[in-house]
């Protein structure tokens, strides 16, 4: 079964950036599409972005103009590019696979940034 497994995290100062990679392994041919989400501290995990196998990207109005999402097929990798990253950021981000003619949702570990001011 195909699992997907993200890396980057880390502490970033207010403006600054980072870059999440998350690599789908096993087999990958049924993904339908890549995505992140986040969930704050006391929050509920909302959608950050996702790129479908077709090419399609969506982004969360709150990180448009900051983050863009994009991947590597080859390499069975989806990037979430995060600038000017600001405190209100920082969350555990989760990648998540949709797999499948059921649609069925996989997700990784999660991986914690932290924006200080």
């Amino acid at each position: 079964q195909v699992q997907p497994v993200e890396s980057g995290g880390g502490l970033v100062q207010a403006g600054g950036s980072l870059r999440l990679p998350c690599v789908a392994s096993g087999s990958s041919n049924s993904i339908n599409a890549m995505g992140w989400y986040r969930q704050a501290p006391g929050k509920q995990r909302e959608f950050v972005a996702t790129a479908t196998s077709g090419g399609g990207i969506n982004n969360a109005d709150s990180v448009k103009g900051r983050f863009s999402i994009f991947r590597d097929n080859a390499k069975n990798t989806v990037y979430l590019q995060m600038n000017s990253l600001k405190p209100e950021d920082t969350a555990v981000y989760y990648c998540n696979l949709n797999v499948g003619s059921r649609r069925i949702s996989i997700w990784g570990q999660g991986t914690q940034v932290t924006v200080s001011s």
